[in-house]
């Protein structure tokens, strides 16, 4: 019997049909088939446009209970062989339900309308299915993409020894940025050591410390503990009213890691906290981490926006920076994944690269090939370069900074809206595009009221599906905010779901239960 048959005794797993209704070889995009992918790729896109057009709020309000029947239904053994029917579905499982970032009240999270170039981008990355790790499988886009890098490292002021790569977002990039960080400090620590390796590492490991503002990104704990030294390696600096770093509270942080032996491998600047969009001190910082030889990662994940704006010099410091963190997936307006990290000197990414025979073998590093896996946490990756590289040479990156500064403009005209309206207290003035507030109960100042009103409010809004925005804590204290990443998005907008909380806010305190009065 061959090996490569099933035999007769062997029937297919139930539900399976042995043979589809045509040619599976018919389904591969190839010369053969180009024109049914043209037909098929544009039913979709027809489909989305209309969708998109028709879409007259960000959500339907569509709850767990009310959809999960409807995609646990759908039989995943049982084609359709049709893509009009599977779209016919895919309506009714995803597109009518989904949640629409385009849409103007869609307030919550980091998540960026996209520009159609980059839409251009993904459709033929898409189809070319590239994979970036060797030259041999994508040639002109490993130039793309590291031209893109240069194109980076050149506007970020990092000099002509930087390199990067694309990642899949900025907690990947700061997972890198971080473990580069932490091999160059052992690197540093155990030069002239002759002990064995691991006796070494085994010594200078535990003594490693991270030090980030309070406000930082979670992702910044969650590397150190992927990288074996545990979340309480990293060393929370407190912040200012504004939300900064506090670099008087550093430097006493720094000076303590002296005096106990401790290592400062990295500072962690960030140029767009995720809660406040704050702006850490970077000059100052990169002071510091010159006088105690720490490494300096600036996360710009969400600030990099401003690197093509007309506020460039909110990030005056960045230059300074041994590895920068950008999500271009945010503010520069690119579909999901694009993102990079940048390091000042090249030759660090050594600390990832691995050669593997049959992929990219020393021999072709002397040769002086290409390989983007060499300094890649990932093997097989995505040409998202494409999307960013098609958005830069149809709309200029100044369209870009053009798009980032009418949100920042957006969100200093609605902190003067929030500022000025007595049913809400907004905890900072914005210097990018987030405004954290909460609605407050003017009979009753009761914190845990407050609590208790602005999550019922943010819930019931979402439920709605009229508008949808986030949710942080502040103290300990529940606080709701808007992201405001679309140029789109109007004051009147911004007014109409102020006074939507204020609604949702007030029918809660109408319903509650009140205390019973005691008996005299």
């Amino acid at each position: 019997m061959s090996l490569l048959a099933p035999s007769a005794e062997d029937p297919s797993p139930a539900g399976i049909s042995p043979a589809a209704s045509d040619d599976s070889t018919d389904h591969l995009l190839t010369n053969a088939t180009a024109e049914r992918y043209r037909a098929a790729v544009t039913e979709a896109v027809s489909r989305v446009g209309a969708t998109i057009a028709a879409t007259d709020r960000p959500f339907t309000g569509i709850t767990v209970d009310g959809l999960a029947p409807t995609v646990a239904a759908v039989d995943l053994d049982t084609p359709l062989h049709d893509t009009a029917a599977a779209l016919d579905e895919l309506q009714e499982v995803y597109l009518r339900d989904a949640v629409y970032f385009h849409h103007p009240r869609y307030l919550a999270h980091l998540n960026c309308p996209v520009v159609i170039p980059a839409l251009v981008g993904e459709a033929v990355l898409s189809a070319l299915n590239s994979s970036l790790d060797t030259w041999d499988q994508s040639a002109g886009g490993t130039l793309i993409e590291r031209r893109l890098i240069d194109w980076t490292a050149a506007r970020i002021g990092l000099g002509a020894a930087a390199d990067g790569i694309f990642t899949s977002g900025g907690s990947q990039s700061n997972l890198q940025a971080m473990l580069l960080a932490r091999d160059e400090a052992c690197r540093r620590e155990l030069a002239g050591d002759a002990s064995p390796k691991d006796a070494r590492l085994t010594d200078v490991l535990p003594r490693l410390r991270i030090l980030t503002s309070e406000c930082s990104h979670f992702s910044i704990r969650k590397s150190a503990t992927l990288l074996g030294m545990g979340a309480e390696a990293v060393i929370a600096v407190p912040a200012d009213a504004d939300k900064r770093m506090r670099t008087d509270a550093l430097a006493d942080e720094l000076a303590r890691c002296r005096r106990e032996g401790l290592i400062p491998m990295a500072v962690v600047a960030t140029a767009g906290t995720t809660d406040f969009g704050s702006l850490d001190p970077m000059p100052e910082i990169a002071d510091l981490c010159a006088r105690y030889g720490a490494w300096m990662h600036v996360d710009a994940a969400y600030g990099c926006g401003l690197l093509v704006s007309r506020r460039r010099d909110l990030l005056a410091g960045i230059e300074r920076a041994d590895s920068v963190t950008v999500d271009y997936h945010k503010s520069f307006f690119q579909p999901v994944s694009s993102s990079a990290v940048l390091v000042r000197d090249r030759t660090t990414l050594r600390h990832v690269t691995y050669h593997a025979d049959y992929l990219n073998p020393r021999r072709m590093a002397e040769a002086r090939i290409p390989n983007q896996v060499d300094k890649s946490l990932q093997t097989t990756r995505r040409f998202d370069a494409l999307k960013l590289w098609l958005t830069l040479r149809i709309m200029g990156a100044g369209a870009l900074g053009e798009l980032f500064d009418e949100v920042i403009d957006r969100a200093a005209d609605a902190w003067k809206l929030l500022y000025d309206d007595p049913r809400f207290e907004v905890v900072v003035e914005p210097r990018l595009s987030t405004l954290v507030f909460r609605y407050v109960p003017g009979t009753d100042p009761d914190p845990d009221l407050s609590d208790q009103v602005n999550l019922h409010a943010r819930d019931a809004l979402f439920a709605s599906g009229d508008a949808v925005v986030a949710g942080t804590t502040v103290d300990g204290r529940h606080y709701l905010k808007f992201t405001l990443l679309n140029p789109n998005t109007t004051l009147d907008d911004i007014a109409t779901v102020l006074d939507l909380i204020a609604e949702h806010a007030g029918s809660y305190l109408a319903e509650r239960p009140r205390p019973a009065l005691s008996a005299r």
